[in-house]
């Protein structure tokens, strides 16, 4: 009885033990402000890294208010995740596998609760090492490696290792706040198919709207930086091509201008590629008309990790900088219910917009039907013909109140449209992810549709590119390419799949299509099939259709294509177009095309670096993002 006793005694000693210093731990790390650190090259040379503030130390990283999920999880460092851009030497790796020792990561995991499809056990803990851009880094580098498994997987992956001398890429700061899941199966998506081959002498014409949203290739950049293939729902070919630049001629006397050149197809042979390029005319801020700008903002319980609600204040922030006088700013927030935390207030003040953003707090659950009607509400007091009125809406689109539905939400736009307020929104967070949901909202709302998965993409949307946001230079914008059936056998669109209209349609400024605003550009490629001696002149004509903004009938121009823009060789072609081919060419295998069966990582990476000039940290960016693709194939195809 008395060895029973001792035995007993011990063991609670070492069970008391052991939660003092899971608990110590925990306390350690939740001290720690939120830090990413930023790996920057120059000249080819690796620098200091650099440490930056991604969301204020006082967010706590909460789990989802969900009925499947229990206790909140402490606050953790968030995990700066680098890419190299070419293979580096041999090194450390959790896994075994040496190929990518760029930064070596001390994690901590506490698998608070065993969440519903990621596994876990109560109470696990445990360490490991992570080498970011290997194998196993980013699963290790997000879970705890203890004998329950990562839980909900609090922890980051520190920079505290070797750099490589290769050269290498920043990618971006990625705000972490859970395990990289291997499926996407909370999130959604929509299949628009994918276009096929069509005869030209059984229809000549192509048409569709223009699109210059963004949100589908920075999806598949945060995908492929936490260790996974983008879905291939998720992979819109067109969003891809318009989220680079790409140096057309600037319109003169018009607010569009249409550029046409075509090449032999880099991945197929006996075919070409066409690319039709619009460029919007760019405005300066003092032509740009006054802006009422609403802020409808998600603050139910999904959004609190740091990626969510604490990246979208730093963003909302940037762009209230970015305003000037006669500009207002509204601010509606939705969670179980709605609140107008803000009337329309001038930019004179500031201090206040500021203070009302700051001020926003996340919990609860998700009644976006109604947030939107309260953020129209405001949106349609400041609107006259003198200005831009426009609802913005950040969110992660997971609506579970009231009406929930995508038919729903979207049908309580249309009336706000007609009236001349328009809708973009911007995606946050991944996990329960709506895709579908945000980039038909904006579709409808006719607006624009961004993902930022960064603070280096909040200020790449909220800074750099603000002013096409918040100035329409055109809308319902539709384009017609008509081929000419002797020179041209077979064509098709690729992307745009969600953007057709028809034929017919064309014409009939009743039918409703995308807008463009000051300085966008829209890309579009064809793969072409030439008759024999094809001489390019007449190859196909291009016509643009646009109306003012809030205007009723639209003008149109039409664009031949000229012999001397098709080029003899792909290599003789333009470095933007050889860089849009890559890009499309990467697209579609993502999506998995039956066109690109043939296709290979190879042969866009090649593509791609070889129209990439020093410098251009967009277009190294792809690359680095490519060879990660490359790599995460390469580990399954080895399983």
């Amino acid at each position: 009885m008395l060895r029973k006793a001792m035995i007993i005694v011990v063991a609670l000693l070492c069970l008391g033990g052991g939660l003092w210093a899971l608990q110590r731990k925990s306390a350690v790390a939740s001290k720690d402000a939120p830090v990413a650190a930023r790996l920057l090259v120059q000249d080819g040379k690796p620098q200091a890294p650099q440490h930056q503030n991604l969301v204020e130390p006082s967010a706590a990283v909460m789990k989802k208010d969900a009925p499947d999920r229990m206790a909140a999880a402490p606050p953790a460092p968030e995990a700066k995740l680098a890419l190299k851009a070419s293979r580096a030497p041999s090194g450390l790796s959790a896994s075994g596998d040496a190929s990518y020792p760029l930064i070596v990561g001390s994690t901590v995991g506490i698998g608070a609760v065993g969440t519903k499809g990621r596994g876990g056990g109560t109470g696990s803990y445990g360490e490991g090492i992570g080498v970011l851009g290997g194998r196993a880094s980013l699963g290790s580098a997000l879970h705890g490696a203890g004998s329950g498994g990562g839980g909900v997987g609090m922890g980051a992956g520190m920079a505290m290792g070797k750099m490589s001398s290769k050269k290498v890429v920043v990618l971006r700061e990625i705000a972490v706040s859970g395990p990289a899941e291997a499926s996407s199966s909370g999130e959604g998506y929509k299949n628009y198919g994918i276009n096929p081959f069509t005869e030209t002498k059984k229809d000549k014409l192509s048409t569709f709207s223009v699109d210059v949203d963004t949100a589908s290739y920075t999806l598949a950049r945060r995908k492929l930086v936490e260790g996974m293939m983008p879905p291939k729902d998720s992979v819109r070919v067109e969003e891809f091509l318009n989220y680079f630049h790409y140096d057309y001629p600037q319109p003169s006397g018009h607010p569009l201008a249409v550029s046409l050149d075509a090449a032999p197809s880099p991945f197929t042979s006996g075919r070409h590629l066409l690319r039709v390029g619009v460029q919007g005319k760019r405005l300066s801020i003092s032509e740009r008309k006054p802006a009422h700008l609403t802020f409808l903002v998600d603050v139910s319980g999904s959004m609190q990790s740091p990626d969510r609600l604490p990246l979208a204040k730093r963003a909302l922030r940037m762009l209230v900088d970015q305003l000037r006088d006669g500009d207002t700013v509204a601010l509606v927030t939705y969670a179980g219910g709605v609140k107008l935390a803000l009337p329309p207030t001038g930019l004179e003040k500031k201090a206040e917009i500021h203070a009302a953003i700051e001020e926003l707090t996340a919990g609860g659950s998700t009644a976006m039907a109604s947030g939107i009607d309260l953020a129209y509400q405001q949106a349609m007091k400041t609107l006259d013909g003198k200005s831009t009125s426009r609802v913005l809406i950040l969110s992660d689109g997971d609506a579970n109140v009231g009406r929930t539905s995508h038919e729903e939400i979207l049908k309580q736009i249309r009336g706000y449209v007609k009236e001349g307020v328009t809708l973009s929104t911007f995606g946050f967070g991944m996990g329960n992810y709506q895709d579908t949901m945000m980039e038909q909202l904006a579709d409808r709302g006719n607006g624009n549709y961004y993902y930022v998965d960064s603070l280096m993409a909040a200020r790449r949307i909220f800074q750099e590119q603000i002013g096409g946001t918040l100035e329409v230079i055109a809308q319902d914008v539709k384009l017609q390419v008509e081929f000419d059936p002797a020179q041209v056998q077979r064509y098709r669109l690729v992307g745009y799949e969600n953007r057709d209209i028809a034929d017919e349609d064309f014409r009939n400024d009743k039918v409703d299509a995308g807008e463009i605003g000051a300085g966008h550009t829209v890309t579009a490629l064809y793969e072409l099939e030439l008759s024999p001696g094809a001489k390019g002149d007449g190859l196909c004509t291009v016509r643009i259709r646009a109306k003012k903004p809030r205007g009723e009938k639209a003008d149109e121009a039409a664009y031949p294509f000229r012999g001397e823009a098709l080029a003899s060789r792909f290599d003789d072609a333009s470095a933007d177009f050889r860089f849009a081919a890559a890009v499309m060419g990467a697209a579609e295998i993502f999506r998995q095309s039956p066109h690109a069966e043939k296709w290979s990582y190879e042969q866009v990476v090649r593509i791609a670096k070889g129209a990439s000039p020093q410098g251009s940290a967009e277009r190294q960016e792809f690359i680095a993002l490519l060879e990660r693709a490359r790599e995460i194939v390469g580990q399954v195809a080895r399983r």
